[in-house]
């Protein structure tokens, strides 16, 4: 094991198909050395053992609805000095694990986190933030293209995404790790306000790129409505009784729980959830503030001296990639295409176009291809014009600029 070698941790529970996606997208990554640690439920673990993967990463059977306590055993099965972290329900592009970790293994940083795209797959959902001891984040200005180092401070923490972070494992290990206290939401906010605390540096990684798409959890509707605000109210409440010691913390929950109820009204007018659900899972919220100081966890087990497991990437450092284009008409005979470069052991992009201006979308096929549609004339950014004619060549080429600039590898393009 090398100075450079990272361990990817995913936690993953009640989504073992995404899971699986999940995995597809790390069997691309272009870093030298890395290994995995799935912790999951017993489909996470059956999805493992499906794919014949439980011989390629490391899988700890998880059952409980407690993500720090499942990040905690993952930090302890980590062997690398550099521990990143994804959620099930998101995609690395093929270059994120190098990017993200080299702040931290050329030392630069002890945390980096990167940008992260949302359900388009074309508009940021989370960039550069910071975090407040009242738990609010906004975002900060920085160069979209380079890395920032910043220092949080007293009461200000650098935020990292939980689905796109990484640190240094001493680090984690001499903090503590993730509290057990916080079931879900703001785990790793709370562990960015003890980084603060101790004046860590963090890297802001605009190139280490993942894509999230909010799943459906037990937690929450596919259409992201919740169902259920109870973890949110107990980790709020300890979070602020922790990082705004001696304030009233009342302020805070009346202007949280009033944030929930707009937005529960909001899903109510839109006819996700029903006028007899609002009052419900608010009262849930304000179960969960008022339960949140009998919250405990196991406290984590860091004695262990783990076995460094290399993850081989079927297509990794070196693979070219099979740009393929073409009408939308024509989209099944493009994933067919697709399909065959990927087994060939290449990455591989399609476009599906038509000839109008919707606006685009991208995702990653659990098949291991990126697939891009919209209208040849339509926008891909919020910026573009809402119409501007290309030639379909032309669009191409753009929208590979956009994605993979400066990337480095070798392209090969497939008209259809």
């Amino acid at each position: 094991m090398t100075p450079e070698a990272a361990s990817v941790v995913i936690v993953s529970r009640g989504r073992p198909a995404l899971l699986r996606r999940c995995l597809v997208g790390l069997d691309q990554q272009d870093h030298p050395e890395f290994e995995i640690v799935v912790v999951a439920d017993a489909d996470g673990v059956a999805a493992v053992e499906h794919m014949g993967w439980a011989g390629r990463v490391k899988v700890i059977r998880f059952d409980e609805a407690n993500i720090s306590v499942a990040r905690n055993k993952g930090i302890s099965a980590a062997a690398a000095p550099v521990v990143s972290f994804i959620d099930d329900d998101a995609v690395a592009e093929h270059d994120w694990l190098r990017r993200l970790t080299a702040p931290i293994t050329e030392g630069r940083a002890d945390a980096a986190g990167g940008f992260v795209f949302g359900r388009n797959g074309l508009s940021f959902q989370w960039t550069a933030r910071e975090v407040l001891a009242d738990a609010t984040a906004r975002e900060i200005s920085v160069d979209p293209n380079e890395e920032t180092i910043l220092t949080g401070s007293a009461g200000r923490g650098i935020k990292t995404e939980g689905t796109n972070m990484a640190f240094r494992r001493s680090l984690l290990i001499k903090l503590g790790g993730f509290d057990p206290g916080y079931a879900y939401y703001l785990d790793e906010t709370d562990l960015n306000m003890r980084l603060a605390e101790q004046g860590t540096r963090t890297a802001i990684v605009p190139r280490a790129r993942v894509h999230h798409g909010f799943a459906m959890s037990d937690r929450r509707q596919a259409d992201r409505a919740p169902r259920d605000l109870a973890p949110v109210g107990a980790s709020l409440a300890r979070f602020v009784r922790r990082h705004r010691e001696g304030l009233d913390p009342e302020p805070v929950r009346r202007s949280e729980r009033g944030k929930y109820r707009a937005a529960l009204l909001g899903h109510m007018v839109a006819g996700r959830i029903l006028p007899t659900a609002v009052e419900p899972v608010l009262r849930s919220f304000d179960q969960g503030w008022v339960g949140s100081a009998a919250l405990e966890g196991p406290q984590p087990d860091f004695s262990e001296n783990p076995t460094f497991a290399r993850f081989i990437p079927r297509i990794g450092a070196g693979a070219g990639h099979e740009v393929i284009w073409g009408w939308l008409g024509r989209l099944g005979q493009l994933r067919r295409r697709a399909r065959k470069a990927v087994a060939d052991g290449h990455r591989a992009t399609v476009y599906a176009f038509s000839l109008t201006s919707l606006y685009h979308r991208r995702h990653f096929d659990p098949k291991g291809y990126w697939e891009q549609r919209g209208g040849l004339f339509g926008r891909s950014l919020r910026t573009d014009p809402i119409f501007k004619y290309w030639k379909r060549s032309e669009r191409v080429k753009r929208e590979e600029r956009l994605r993979d600039e400066n990337s480095g590898f070798k392209r090969t393009k497939t008209l259809i």
